[in-house]
């Protein structure tokens, strides 16, 4: 492009603001992952002890709530979340009164605390699934999971066809006291994850108690977990039939098999908002945003229209764009991503909630380094192609910048504003996801983004604790991008971070509308203007191809490249105004 191309901004707005006062509209949450946040007792895994110590890192970071992975009691099948009680905390992670401690010293930093429900199961340790086992075939006891005779001359198949998504058999058969073999039960993940029988309304009314003890110890929202899972297809039909019958056009959507995007979910969730909502006091105008309790939903459905029926606006208030995070470096993929979601979630007035990385799956600092349009690996192993670091993170830090001058809501996941990659060369044995395993060694699984937290170079395990002891092995790279090497550096990846949230808030990026931009170069640039009463527009623009020359009235506000030059290279972001 040279420099005398014009820029012309569009006059239709592809998304416009919401003027609501709701936090979660316009919120940066951060994830804590707490098995590896920060040890404060030398045992290798991290604790809430350490959460809430290093809590005024978030704050100066300029984030708005964190988000935390399960602490409850569990067996740690599945890092926490197999659950065997709700309501207490995991003697690894500390007390319900350090959970106390948490979250009113988070809400004296004006940090919200979202915490993590796993509702589709729990952990075949939980007091109802071990009632279920002592009971039998036809009790109530077992009516709360889903058990079923097996099919076969002596039920010694499984009841229909699922697999489970950690590999292997959904089923797993339970023998009597006599050790004689009976019925089977349902895990679409782990054996050690039964599935609750969400038609049973003994189920409901208990996670509606659970709801609300949590609401009342003072948290400001839930992550639910596979929320698109709960409920299954009547009669537990086999995935191939169900997989036929949406191939021939008797059923609307797929979306992985029976077991996902079930209608009935929407009146689950329709109860549990309407709990929400009668936490949140009104004020004289109707509304206190300083009370306002939320959901996010985690539900891997598409198409995006589908996805937004969980975010009417008597269901969840968010649900995680996961059709971003898994869309091509490329131009045109990620133009229609956005248009696509912003399409839909408008259409019900809710937010787009933006995410790149998360605790399931590679960091963005690293699968952005990949081929681009190659399915997304399960994790990478020692023996795979590595990826190249410096293009991984120049990749990354210009895709965070194009989401963080997105409107609507942003996650962030703990270590991304440091630049880590996943630990790609892992030893085989250091793996503790059941994925690997389960998968007979085909799949490496997720334990490369969930290594612990690097924050003092010279210290022993990075500074994650006061012991070596770490429960996933470090890269030796994390030392050079551990906190202390970076904070106050100019240049730094923390630094870029800090600066880009501050420029969020200060210019209410979250709350504007969107419109694309019409002779910012050819099909190798992604370019908007971000628009909000009270507030110069922010031009903003992610380059993909050749170099591109800003306008020649341009000032640069923050740039993941070169932040003194007018052109915008190769995978490179640069928000700026216009004189």
């Amino acid at each position: 492009m040279s420099e005398q191309t014009s820029w012309i901004k569009q006059t239709s707005a592809t998304h416009v603001g919401h003027g609501g006062q709701e936090w979660w509209r316009t919120s940066a949450v951060y994830q804590v992952y707490p098995r590896s946040w920060a040890d404060s007792n030398g045992d290798g895994v991290g604790d809430l002890p350490g959460i809430t110590a290093k809590l005024p890192y978030l704050r100066d970071l300029g984030v708005d709530a964190l988000w935390i992975s399960p602490f409850y009691t569990s067996p740690m099948a599945d890092a926490g979340y197999d659950v065997a009680d709700y309501r207490d905390i995991d003697p690894l992670f500390g007390t319900l009164a350090d959970a106390d401690k948490l979250i009113a010293r988070a809400h004296e930093l004006d940090l919200r605390v979202i915490v993590d429900l796993v509702p589709n199961h729990s952990s075949d340790e939980h007091e109802w699934f071990k009632a279920a086992l002592a009971a039998g075939p036809g009790s109530p006891e077992r009516e709360r999971y889903l058990f079923r005779d097996g099919k076969g001359e002596n039920g010694e198949l499984p009841p229909n066809d699922w697999q489970a998504i950690f590999g292997g058999n959904a089923w797993t058969r339970v023998s009597d006291a006599d050790g004689n073999p009976e019925q089977w039960y349902l895990h679409l993940f782990d054996p050690k994850q039964p599935d609750f029988n969400w038609n049973n309304p003994e189920v409901r009314d208990e996670f509606v108690s659970i709801l609300t003890f949590w609401l009342d110890r003072g948290v400001d929202g839930f992550r639910v977990d596979v929320a698109h899972s709960l409920i299954k297809a009547d009669g537990l039909p086999d995935h191939a039939a169900h997989a036929q019958m949406a191939g021939t056009g008797d059923a609307s959507h797929d979306n992985g098999g029976p077991m996902w995007d079930q209608e009935g979910v929407h009146e689950i969730y329709r109860a549990w908002r309407e709990l929400l909502d009668s936490y949140n006091p009104r004020d004289a105008d109707g509304y206190d945003s300083a009370a306002d309790r939320a959901m996010c939903a985690e539900a891997w459905v598409s198409p995006p229209e589908r996805l937004a029926r969980y975010v009417r606006p008597d269901e969840f208030h968010q649900a995680f764009n996961f059709a971003f995070l898994e869309t091509p470096w490329r131009a045109a993929d990620l133009h229609e991503s956005i248009t696509s979601s912003y399409r839909s979630n408008d259409s019900v007035g809710a937010p787009t909630t933006w995410v790149l990385s998360n605790h399931d799956v590679v960091r963005h600092a690293t699968r952005l380094a990949l081929p681009v349009g190659q399915p997304r690996p399960n994790g990478i192993r020692a023996e795979d192609p590595q990826p190249d670091a410096a293009l991984g993170l120049r990749r990354a830090l210009a895709a965070t910048a194009l989401e963080l001058a997105l409107p609507g809501g942003a996650y962030l996941y703990q270590g991304e504003e440091l630049g880590l990659p996943d630990h790609t060369t892992m030893p085989d044995e250091a793996r503790q996801d059941p994925t690997w395993e389960r998968s007979e060694h085909t799949e490496a699984g997720r334990d490369g983004c969930r290594v612990p937290m690097p924050w003092v170079k010279d210290a022993p395990s990075f500074g994650f604790g006061p012991s070596e002891a770490t429960w996933l092995p470090q890269p030796e790279v994390y030392g050079d991008l551990a906190v202390d090497q970076q904070d106050g550096v100019a240049g730094s990846t923390l630094e870029f971070y800090r600066r880009m949230l501050r420029e969020r808030h200060a210019r209410e990026l979250g709350s504007g509308s969107l419109t694309w931009v019409e002779g910012a170069g050819d099909d190798d640039v992604v370019a908007f203007v971000n628009s909000r009463d009270g507030h110069e527009d922010l031009w903003v623009v992610t380059n993909f191809g050749e170099p591109v020359a800003l306008p020649d009235d341009t000032f640069v506000v923050l740039s993941s490249g070169d932040a003194d030059s007018l052109t915008v290279e190769r995978d490179v972001t640069v928000w700026f105004t216009r004189a």
